[in-house]
């Protein structure tokens, strides 16, 4: 039953309004929602057939003689021990080619739908889906407040991914509202990305009961049919690095793998502390730990949807903080990309990721070191795409528009070169002749409108004009924009009855316990 997205047998139960028309944008503060992007340019790979033989060997190697711990999860040792892997305690050998064996059943293209069919994106093959920031407890708010975040940002954070263009995919934890119960803050967050977005959206995977709370939102949205048959939602689940994966991570994978449910296995390596100081040494665990990791979600349910994931920085050696936008991590990205397909699985990296504690310009070179290898490596799913900072401690509202604007950029790159016969322009080569100009040929008049990509942060009048309207930054120009979007906001419509089944489920489930705050 799953098909493209937007294709017939979508089921649109939440409701969605209007199509969103897919024209390509120039630019400007919003305009029409942009489709996932079907890369048109080659990817960019770093290792030859030997280097990828070794990684995999020593891969291999890894599995075989150290092996994979499954901490605290019994159904999950027993699973392995069934299909042959050696189960000592909590740790698990697997014998050669047994991970790769199992994964022969995961999809390598799936279609995650959304409430409106436009919305629904696909993952792998020639996609690229752009996701929000996850995980931030602090925001940097527009009035320039560095402070715990709030569910009113999370709301916030919602609308302004679902009003970017460039923007595929409503995200997750776009930050963590500290002002709600740690035991019921994700029954707001589900429902913010339901209720104030139609994009795609991630699950909760901080407890296993509040995965399969997700799942029964969604369920509530979709219709219970709907989702065991197709994937609606798509989820993290990092592994321990290095080689562990923990009860509350293999819980949450097993909620959302029963379920059809997709997964992002990701190591989440600081390299240095959490993998190797090499690139080589780096891929080499991160690999390991995916298939030990992805392979186990088709224990749980052959054919559940699951995403080779990596998120691999640096450390500074003199200080033990992380660092970004550095050459060893895209080194990484590359190569673990060229794995992943390898593999046959869909492929998560990158983002716009950075160090700086502000939107300043090292905070525009290591998310765009970042977000350019994550873009040329050929990933299929970015998460923190937008609005990440201070080594992902902060999700910024001005942050979050400076990079949805790169990535209106990224998504025209993606295009490649237009060689159709408006693209070759010889008619205006021809009207135009030698010595003279193109801005008034025919070919430029029918075509200036989308010719360039037009950003909507950055100036590039002239100094006297850039005077006249204020000396304004870019950081300045972006905050203008972030209130001009939210106070422009509509929530998209959704069906009334299924508004109130929602609101009941989640009055349910927060007078079923106390309040938690740890």
């Amino acid at each position: 039953m799953d098909q493209e997205p937007g294709g017939e047998a979508r089921r649109t139960r939440g409701g969605g309004g209007a199509a969103a028309r897919r024209a390509a944008r120039a630019g400007g503060a919003l305009g029409p929602q942009l489709s996932y992007i079907r890369r048109k340019l080659p990817n960019y790979e770093v290792l030859g057939e030997e280097g990828l033989a070794l990684i995999e060997a020593n891969a291999d190697s890894v599995l075989e003689e150290i092996g994979i711990e499954f901490r605290g999860d019994a159904e999950a040792l027993s699973l392995w021990r069934e299909v042959g892997a050696d189960v000592t305690g909590e740790r698990v050998r697997f014998p050669k080619g047994l991970c790769q064996s199992l994964l022969r059943t995961a999809p390598s293209i799936f279609t995650q739908h959304a409430r409106n069919p436009e919305r629904s994106v696909k993952i792998g093959g020639d996609a690229t889906v752009f996701a929000p920031v996850y995980g931030p407890p602090f925001v940097r708010d527009l009035d320039g407040s560095r402070r715990y975040a709030t569910v009113e940002d999370f709301r916030n954070l919602v609308k302004l991914s679902y009003l970017a263009p460039a923007i595929h995919h409503s995200g997750g934890t776009v930050c963590e509202p500290v002002d709600v119960p740690v035991n019921k803050r994700h029954l707001d967050m589900v429902y913010a990305h339901m209720r104030f977005s139609d994009k795609p959206f991630m699950g909760s995977v901080t407890a296993p009961e509040r995965a399969e709370d997700t799942v029964a939102m969604a369920k509530i949205l979709f219709g219970e049919d709907f989702v065991e048959e197709n994937t609606v939602i798509i989820s993290l689940i990092n592994a321990n690095s290095p080689m562990v994966f923990d009860e509350t991570m293999l819980g949450a994978a097993k909620v959302y793998a029963r379920h059809n449910q997709a997964t992002i296995i990701t190591p989440f390596i600081l390299a240095g502390a959490m993998s190797p100081v090499t690139v080589a040494g780096t891929l080499t665990q991160v690999l390991a730990e995916v298939l030990a990791g992805a392979a186990f979600t088709q224990l749980v349910r052959p054919g559940a949807p699951v995403v080779f994931g990596t998120f691999a920085s640096s450390i500074s050696m003199q200080s033990g903080a992380p660092t970004f936008g550095t050459p060893e991590p895209s080194l990484v990205s590359y190569g673990a990309a060229q794995l992943a397909r390898r593999l046959g699985l869909p492929f998560r990296t990158g983002g716009s990721l950075t160090a700086s504690k502000v939107c300043d310009a090292q905070a525009a070179y290591e998310s765009a070191n970042t977000l350019n290898s994550t873009m040329l490596a050929g990933t299929n799913f970015v998460l923190h795409a937008a609005g990440w900072l201070e080594g992902g401690l902060v999700s910024s509202y001005e942050k979050f528009v400076m990079d949805a604007d790169q990535l209106g950029m990224q998504q025209r790159f993606a295009e490649g070169i237009d060689l159709s016969e408006n693209g070759q322009a010889m008619d205006a080569i021809r009207e135009v002749g030698p010595g003279s100009h193109y801005l008034g040929c025919a070919h430029t008049q029918a075509n200036f409108q989308t010719a360039f990509y037009r950003s909507s942060v950055a100036d590039n009048n002239s100094f006297e004009q850039w005077l006249a309207e204020g000396e304004k930054t870019a950081h300045q120009r972006a905050n203008q924009l972030a209130r001009q979007w939210l106070e422009s906001y509509q929530a998209p419509p959704l069906d009334e009855a299924v508004d109130d089944a929602l609101r009941d489920f989640i009055a349910r489930k927060k007078a079923s316990m106390p309040d938690a705050f740890a």
